[in-house]
């Protein structure tokens, strides 16, 4: 469905997307994982034709950024970081305005079908300046399916978000995968990454440094970790393939230890030494 191959994007002497070669399968849901400034986003802008790369080829479902954009522009649906509603109108104005955009047909069908799925039909008379940030980013991606997309770009999807509306926002994003369209999530939080995707790419510093499962990262650097808590209080971990590898290890500690599983944050670290933050 994407293709992704040498692309290289710079703003001035940064180079914030440094030769990306990847590969995203139909129906599948792609996370991207990195810092703020790893070029996920860059990434993103540029498969949706807002940015134009310097070097390398992007395809859409066949269809070249460049050379094809109106295409491409046909195909996809995007929900972005920044919340760009119209906050003084009501939730069926805004979608009503971004059909008439986009020429979608049987508006009136589709923006109710497209409440319905996001849970916000009984709210479509409400002032999008009333509801929660949860529901505001519902709205967002109800605006973004109104086209039908067959590949949705989500832009860090869940920040801001307290861990309630949180988990409402991934069961959405679930169904919506079900339906056979590809998604694409660009985020920072490990957890996020882990509950939905299919497949994760690491990106730091504008390079892709690790791609797979997120089982399969995880094994490549061991499944447990070992925190070490010091009386300073500085914490060491180590990465162990098996649990029986790591309790042996504790086994002659004389600090405090803890032993838990892996996750990508662990992974990130493990591959660059350096920390994911917001």
């Amino acid at each position: 469905m994407i293709q992704i191959k040498g692309l290289v994007k710079r703003y001035g002497s940064v180079v914030a997307v440094n030769g990306l070669t990847l590969d995203i399968g139909q129906g599948e849901v792609f996370g991207l994982l990195g810092p703020n400034g790893a070029g996920k986003t860059t990434t993103i802008k540029v498969l949706c034709c807002l940015s134009r790369p310097e070097e390398g080829m992007c395809l859409v479902a066949g269809f070249d950024v460049i050379k094809d954009a109106l295409w491409v522009k046909k195909l996809i649906g995007v929900v972005p970081q920044e919340n760009n509603l119209d906050r003084e109108l009501t939730c069926e104005e805004n979608l009503k305005i971004y059909a008439m955009l986009h020429r979608v047909s049987d508006r009136s069908k589709k923006i109710h079908e497209a409440l319905e799925a996001v849970g916000l039909l009984e709210k479509k008379d409400e002032l999008v300046t009333r509801l929660s940030g949860g529901l505001q980013r519902r709205l967002l991606i109800a605006r973004a399916m109104l086209p039908n997309p067959k590949v949705l770009f989500l832009d860090e999807p869940s920040v801001g978000l307290d861990p309630q509306a949180r988990r409402q926002l991934w069961e959405l994003i679930r169904n919506i995968r079900w339906e056979g369209r590809t998604v694409i999530i660009t985020t920072h939080y490990i957890e996020e990454a882990e509950a939905l995707c299919d497949r994760v790419g690491i990106m730091s510093r504008g390079k892709l440094i690790a791609l797979g499962t997120p089982a399969t990262l995880k094994e490549q650097v061991g499944r447990y970790v070992v925190e070490e808590h010091k009386d300073n209080g500085k914490v060491i971990y180590h990465m162990f393939i098996s649990r029986e590898e790591a309790n042996q290890y504790v086994k002659d500690c004389t600090c405090s230890v803890t032993i838990r599983e892996s996750n990508l944050e662990d992974v990130y670290i493990q591959i660059t030494g350096e920390k994911i933050e917001p």
